[in-house]
């Protein structure tokens, strides 16, 4: 395989919803996007073209990593003793460890070229916020993290991480922002949201000099940059004569299910039978108990209003350890084709994600990502369907990354200590438009 030359644009096909000005219920427009994005990004997340240009910049960094292996899981499907062909994608031999530097690394070059001084981001489990400082470093950027409190707590290497690379890391809530400030005094022993981090990042972001807000998930540029590894997958197939019938991935925000899915969306929309399906903690179910709504992307409500499943801005997940699934909404993109019936959704509690993860370990080798585990534990449940019905389905799963810092939570599961939450949801507080 080589590194393919241009993204894909999936919203060129799906055309989703675009976003909405609260404070006058029109679409925004590109100059609304300025304070936060540089120019390039706002183009490409609005652009129609179906093929982006990937710069040698970007190509010349992804080549420390890509193209990612793609893989058999044979041992996994003898032990499940499942006809099905089990493949995933393993993004996990990133620097970071993770997906994100697919998005980051071209994020950083877009706004180093135009001149930005430094970026900030929230991060979940800390994968996107390790992936940014990474990329900063490689383009003399500096790097400013606002990290979900209870992944703070959780996974402290995350934060090594991010300062061996540079990049600064504050515990969010914090009392740098007047959001922060806000939230602390409301609740001083909260867990904090992504929603709450993405406020901080976007309040310091506007009110810096030469500053710039970067998104690790849900927008389409993001999506975008991500179709790297369904356009490998993609590729890596058809030079063994196959297709994938079953896509599986987790999801949080959507990137790393869209980059995966994003090259196959056109063959079934050309009547091509293959299925998509999205796999998230039952202790933040948007997909699958969420209202497809106009609804803030932070808890602020500072950000533009998107179309997508929902929570509501104002929802704060259980502290669960797949810290990168704890998104109160998904991307637009992914959400207009769970509206279309495209993709099926499935969710799960972090015990039985864990259990997955436990035999993919002691199959396959790798300790995975508490995120990925959940992909994992759908692709089990459909090879065993195929078990059932005796069919030989090919199925792909985009392996997000490794879990090698989030042992404390794999040591957790195996004393029993793990909780499972499946939180009762009243959707509110979106805004009118």
């Amino acid at each position: 395989m080589e590194i393919p030359d241009e993204w894909y644009n999936m919203d060129a096909v799906v055309k989703a919803e675009p976003p909405k000005d609260p404070r006058t219920g029109e679409y925004v427009r590109e100059e609304d996007l300025r304070a936060l994005f540089a120019r390039e990004l706002i183009r490409q997340e609005m652009s129609e073209e179906k093929r982006i240009r990937i710069p040698e910049e970007v190509r010349e960094i992804y080549s420390l990593w890509r193209p990612t292996p793609l893989v058999r899981a044979e041992k996994l499907e003898r032990a499940l003793k499942t006809p099905a062909k089990i493949f995933y994608k393993w993004e996990g031999v990133s620097p970071p460890g993770s997906h994100k530097p697919n998005t980051a690394v071209a994020q950083a070059y877009y706004n180093a070229d135009e001149g930005i001084e430094r970026l900030t981001t929230e991060t979940g489990a800390g994968q996107w916020g390790s992936a940014l400082a990474f990329a900063c470093m490689q383009f003399g950027l500096k790097c400013t993290v606002y990290m979900v409190a209870s992944s703070y707590e959780q996974k402290p290497y995350r934060k090594t991480m991010i300062h061996m690379w540079g990049g600064d890391v504050f515990r969010s809530p914090s009392d740098r922002t007047e959001f922060g400030k806000r939230i602390l005094k409301e609740d001083p022993d909260t867990s904090g949201s992504l929603g709450i981090s993405i406020s901080e990042a976007v309040e310091d972001a506007v009110n810096s000099r030469n500053t710039h807000y970067s998104l690790g998930s849900v927008l389409n540029h993001v999506l975008l940059h991500q179709s790297v590894i369904g356009l490998e997958a993609k590729s890596a197939f058809e030079s063994m004569d196959m297709h994938p019938d079953i896509l599986i991935g987790c999801i949080g925000g959507g990137s790393n299910f869209g980059g995966l899915i994003a090259p196959f969306i056109e063959d079934r929309m050309k009547g091509k039978d293959i299925r998509f399906i999205a796999s998230e903690p039952t202790a933040c179910p948007k997909l699958t108990r969420g209202v497809y709504a106009y609804d803030f992307g932070d808890a602020a409500g500072l950000t533009p209003a998107l179309k997508m499943y929902t929570l509501g801005h104002g929802y704060v997940p259980p502290a669960i350890h797949a810290g990168g699934l704890r998104y109160h909404g998904a991307s637009p993109i992914i959400s207009k084709l769970v509206n279309q019936g495209m993709i099926e959704r499935r969710a799960y509690p972090q015990s039985e994600t864990f259990q997955a993860a436990k035999l993919f370990a002691q199959t396959e080798g790798y300790i995975i990502a508490p995120e990925s585990a959940h992909a994992l534990r759908c692709v089990i449940e459909e090879a065993l369907e195929c078990k059932r019905k005796g069919e030989e389905k090919a199925i792909l799963f985009n392996n997000s990354g490794h879990g090698l810092l989030d042992l404390g939570a794999y040591e957790a599961f195996l004393n029993g200590e793990l909780k499972d939450f499946s939180p009762e949801i009243e959707v509110g507080g979106l805004p009118e438009l």
